[in-house]
Formats: C-alpha cells, sequence, structure tokens
C-alpha cells in the first residue's frame, strides 16, 4: 500500500497509507486535527532491492546512451538435455 505524505500548517510533515489512488486532498492532523493538505513526492525507489534499482538504471541509461557492439554474442555451447523421467504410469502407452 502506498504511503502520502501530508504537510499542516502547524506541525509539519505527516504519512499516511492509504489504497492506490483513493488518498484524500486533505486530512486532519494527526497531532493538531487541523488540516493537512497532500504533498506530491517522489517515488521511494531507492527502498527497492539492488537487482530491481540496477535494471531500472541499466533500462534509464540505455534511453539516452545505447551500448555499441562491434559483433553479435558468441553462441553458447548447447548441452544435450537429460530425457524425460516418464512416469510409470503411462509406460505401456504407445510411444511415436
Amino acid at each position: 500500500m502506498p504511503l502520502y505524505a501530508y504537510r499542516c500548517g502547524e506541525d509539519g510533515p505527516a504519512e499516511v497509507t492509504a489504497p492506490m489512488g483513493a488518498a484524500p486532498a486533505t486530512i486532519s492532523c494527526p497531532t493538531c486535527g487541523g488540516e493537512a493538505r497532500r504533498m506530491i513526492t517522489v517515488p521511494r525507489l531507492g527502498l527497492a532491492d539492488r537487482t530491481r534499482v540496477a535494471a531500472i538504471d541499466r533500462a534509464e541509461a540505455s534511453r539516452t546512451e545505447p551500448t555499441v557492439v562491434s559483433a553479435p554474442p558468441p553462441a553458447r555451447a548447447s548441452r544435450p538435455r537429460p530425457a524425460p523421467r516418464l512416469d510409470p504410469r503411462t509406460a505401456a502407452l504407445p510411444r511415436p
């Protein structure tokens, strides 16, 4: 659930958790009971795990600074896959 920031004229900032898109424009201040208006804040992406942050950074960088390559990547050596284990219940069925 998202965390919404509000600012009271007397007591300063307050944070409220509400369902996405359901936060009201004003709330009563938890300290003084006065009116607190909703503030527009940046998303807290820094709290995400490092893998997700790295993927976001790579995607952002590729938009303006795409990597330049001189050749296609080398082909991987394919290993033979092991045969699938047969279910004993289907062992008697005809095989193609």
